[in-house]
């Protein structure tokens, strides 16, 4: 009909993150869980990237969102487990300091408002840490040798969580506070926590959840976006064709 192919193309969602969102597509990961939520509504695109901290993201915006061509719908931000590494421990290498963190995020959301107005953007919190949980990790990979000291805190991270929010509100985007909402559970450090970092099935349920009911608060039901191509039931066995014209 008069839909050119440029309604055709399906809406993309961009997941843009550290390792929490490369993993996202892992069997039982929230990147999947929303591919299958908006299953023929919308493409989802990980761009995660494991060990990166928000100054480290900087370098990827211009290649990942250019200003040029269609945008994404919606983008989700999701990155400071690692920004928020300790100074002077392990991991101190990927350390940003949460001034910075803050800044960096504001930077990341202008550049998306720069490529689109009605883009939606959502910022995510970094995910509580467990530091028994991190210690039990180092153990099984290292032995006794492993680090005395936390390479993170959870307190430290707690600060970066409430730099994100705080930013949120400033810059008018939407912000799932998951620092807060897995705490809320009790055993929330292996009930949500693999290694006292990363997500379980269960964590990975509640990312999901949660990134979904901010999506259709912000517009993106799956259920009012169109099918690309006509469903099923529509096409004629005899004149299949009339279904594409």
């Amino acid at each position: 009909g008069a839909a050119g192919s440029q309604d055709m193309l399906r809406p993309r969602l961009v997941l843009f993150g550290d390792s929490i969102t490369e993993q996202s597509f892992r069997p039982g990961g929230w990147g999947a869980a929303l591919a299958n939520t908006y299953s023929r509504k919308a493409d989802v695109v990980v761009r995660g990237y494991g060990g990166y901290n928000s100054r480290w993201a900087l370098f990827l915006i211009q290649r990942i969102f250019p200003l040029v061509g269609l945008p994404p719908v919606a983008t989700t931000i999701f990155f400071g487990a690692n920004d928020a590494a300790l100074p002077g421990r392990t991991s101190q290498r990927q350390h940003v300091p949460v001034e910075e963190y803050r800044q960096n995020l504001k930077t990341i959301v202008n550049h998306l408002k720069d490529c689109s107005k009605s883009m939606v953007i959502l910022l995510i919190t970094p995910p509580p840490i467990d530091e028994d949980g991190r210690e039990r990790y180092a153990r099984s990979l290292y032995g006794e040798d492993a680090r005395r000291l936390p390479e993170r805190t959870n307190e430290m991270v707690g600060v970066y969580a409430g730099q994100c929010i705080e930013l949120a509100k400033e810059m008018d985007v939407h912000c799932i506070d998951i620092w807060s909402k897995m705490q809320a559970a009790e055993g929330w450090q292996k009930l949500y926590l693999s290694d006292g970092l990363h997500l379980t099935p269960e964590g990975n349920a509640l990312v999901h959840k949660e990134v979904v009911q901010a999506l259709r608060g912000a517009g993106l039901k799956p259920e009012d976006m169109p099918h690309d191509f006509p469903h099923h039931s529509k096409i004629d066995g005899i004149h299949p064709e009339k279904a594409f014209q």
